[in-house]
């Protein structure tokens, strides 16, 4: 009966004390968790941010024409290669173009060559109509690179690879996308 009596009375100083070092080693380690999402948390929001202007940078390139000639050409509408053109389209800006561009290969300086000067006013990250993009306290550049590669079958003329890079905080993100020339004729 004695050796009931004393197990029925509570716990012992030791398993007390394991009970203790337990929880706090247990609340220790969720503390640290909160303080490492705490710390952390803006960083999401950053990269959020330059998705967001990697996805409009690259619609705005890929929704361009892109077609053999020219908008000013008078072979524009009816040309079936770039050699029936007067004016060809050709990697460039155009003197006195401003964003949005008539074609898809002027948002580049040359193909496979990244340009960060497109979407630079005055030295800003800026979007289509000139306006500074200054989110999260500003700290993002961008670049476009235009590889004209094949795909599928279709010929390297007829299919460009779009690859826009913004770069922040020591990271960058990378979109790319195809933009094939279904509507050579495409004029304004």
């Amino acid at each position: 009966m004695s050796i009931s009596r004393r197990r029925a009375r509570g716990v012992t100083l030791i398993e007390l004390i394991l009970f203790i070092m337990i929880v706090g080693i247990a609340l220790g380690a969720v503390v640290n968790v909160f303080n490492i999402s705490i710390g952390h948390s803006a960083d999401p929001l950053r990269r959020k941010q330059a998705i967001a202007i990697a996805e409009s940078l690259l619609e705005e390139v890929e929704q361009a024409r892109f077609t053999w000639c020219d908008p000013t050409d008078a072979a524009a509408s009816t040309a079936a290669n770039a050699a029936a053109c007067a004016i060809p389209e050709a990697a460039g800006i155009e003197a006195g173009a401003t964003r949005p561009y008539d074609n898809v290969n002027d948002y580049v300086t040359a193909f496979d060559s990244a340009n960060s000067t497109v979407f630079l006013t005055g030295g800003v990250l800026s979007d289509a109509a000139g306006t500074p993009i200054v989110v999260g306290g500003g700290g993002y550049s961008a670049s476009v690179t235009i590889t004209q590669a094949g795909l599928g079958g279709i010929a390297t003329d007829a299919a460009l690879l779009i690859s826009v890079r913004v770069n922040f905080d020591n990271d960058n993100v990378v979109l790319e996308g195809y933009r094939t020339r279904y509507a050579p004729n495409s004029t304004p």
